[in-house]
């Protein structure tokens, strides 16, 4: 069992975060919350959901937008509340149960496991473009070096890459929404038409116009799409290596929010505004087509780089949280016992060597069906996002209904329209694990045949371990008191 009193608060050096370097400063942690959530999802994903269903993708992206904004601000008022190393794996342990905390860490590890997959083949894909003789292997394998390096150096050097990753991110999807508006705002000549907003308009009705290929299909690229949004939580784990948490964290949240949405609504508007919606399609990047068709032969090379830098990002996002995750879930003896370990320079080498075998991996899924590869791994991924974002907002209402009773303070940081935000937004993530079953292709539906045996591994794994958990809290209570709490009286 762990710590009884969830309003306690922390004094001296509690183990589970004893060790981790204060050195995240406010523009890393902005550019680590707004870029987490900006990669292959966007750059690359967008180009096939397009084709799919049409200009409905707009209100796709709309709809969850708005679920990630409640998820963001039901972790940033937990985080306000206390940060803490484990991030919400602790909000999980103290709010709903220590079962919740050992299920919402590793649900979020094989999250970001496979998310890492799909990365690491995103990069091996535009790489392709240049080096057409290189294996897609081979362009994985290499990133994966150069990212698992900067992580093991330090968490300074990784939020500095980091910081410049989302920088470059940040700034082509500016130059795209600025371009883009002027060549709408111009009716610019592209290709065999012109961009305008009567690309959006086909002359099948207003409802046969943005849902082309029928509202069922819009429906069931929920999943895709609710994967696009996937690293928004990581403002969450790098709360706990921020300098001053409590200021920083609400204003990354409240910032990246409508920036996020101005992002990716914003672009894909643009994106079928400027060439009809039937030009686009998942071989290619929507970006690197636009970039491409103006006439600036350079320009989609450009975006190409960006796309790479997208994908990197976010292997080098997953390779930091898993390992603080897996740090984290070690300290309740709810992960393996090597991924406590922390270097010298304040990095969970654990955890760390843990996830980069598990992307090796996905170097080996590449070689052998580089194909199939991304589409496999990031539908597992969305279960995994779903799950995690709903410990989110189950933690939150359990944590106001404390408050409520007087149990704790309540944070000044607080969820709009809770608990109702809460619940609507835990029932639209339900209709999307639903609607999976429903998928046309087997790469989609491949998630949802996944979910008797993820709880059959959770159910046994949770069995290993719940008579290993300590009775006192590692993440809350000093190196000291924890020694005291092991002693027999």
């Amino acid at each position: 069992m762990t710590s009884t009193n969830p309003s306690a608060d922390a004094t001296g050096a509690p183990p589970a975060q004893a060790g981790y370097h204060k050195d995240l400063g406010n523009r890393q942690v902005q550019m680590i919350a707004i870029g987490g959530a900006i990669g292959v999802g966007l750059f690359l994903g967008a180009g096939g959901r397009l084709k799919d269903i049409g200009p409905s993708l707009i209100l796709a992206y709309l709809v969850c937008g708005l679920c990630a904004f409640f998820v963001m601000r039901a972790l940033g008022e937990l985080v306000v509340y206390r940060t803490r190393s484990g991030s919400f794996v602790s909000y999980s342990r103290d709010f709903i149960g220590p079962w919740a905390g050992f299920v919402t860490g590793w649900m979020f590890w094989v999250n970001w496991a496979f998310t890492g997959i799909a990365e690491l083949t995103a990069i091996g894909v535009y790489m392709h473009k240049w080096l057409p003789e290189m294996p897609q292997w081979i362009s994985a394998l290499i990133a994966l070096v150069v990212v698992f390096a900067a992580n093991l150096i330090s968490v300074k050097l990784f939020g500095e890459l980091e910081f410049w990753f989302s920088m470059i991110k940040v700034l082509a999807i500016s130059i795209f929404l600025v371009t883009g508006l002027y060549l709408v705002v111009t009716h610019a000549s592209i290709g065999t038409g012109h961009a305008g907003p009567e690309n959006l308009f086909t002359g099948n009705g207003l409802f046969g116009d943005f849902f082309p290929n029928g509202f069922a299909i819009a429906l069931l690229s929920l999943q895709a799409v609710i994967f696009a949004y996937n690293g928004v939580e990581m403002v969450g784990i790098a709360a706990s290596e921020a300098k001053e948490p409590k200021k920083i964290i609400p204003r990354a949240i409240n910032s990246v929010a409508w920036r996020i949405g101005l992002f990716y609504c914003g672009s894909v508007l643009l994106l079928v505004m400027i060439l009809p919606w039937t030009m686009y399609g998942p071989d290619e990047s929507p970006f690197v087509l636009v970039f491409s068709s103006i006439g600036v032969p350079a320009a989609g090379h450009i975006m190409n780089l960006v796309v790479i830098t997208a994908a990197w990002s976010s292997v080098n996002s997953g390779l930091y949280s898993t390992s603080r995750i897996m740090h984290g879930l070690a300290a309740v003896k709810q992960a393996p016992a090597f991924t406590a370990r922390i270097s010298k320079r304040g990095v969970p080498v654990g955890g760390l060597i843990l996830t980069t075998i598990v992307y090796v991996f996905g170097v080996v899924l590449n070689y052998l069906v580089p194909q199939q590869a991304f589409d496999i791994v990031v539908n597992i991924a969305g279960l995994g996002t779903i799950i995690v974002w709903s410990s989110f907002l189950v933690a939150n209402i359990r944590m106001r209904a404390m408050a409520a009773r007087g149990e704790l303070e309540p944070p000044k940081f607080r969820m709009p329209f809770a608990p109702y935000s809460n619940y609507i937004t835990l029932a639209f993530l339900l209709m999307v694990v639903v609607l999976i079953a429903f998928a046309k292709d087997f790469s989609q539906r491949v998630s949802f045949y996944a979910i008797p045996v993820v709880v059959i591994a959770l159910f046994v794994g949770w069995r290993a371990v719940r008579n290993k958990v300590p009775d006192f809290d590692p993440e809350l209570e000093p190196a000291s008191a924890s020694r005291d709490a092991s002693q027999p009286d």
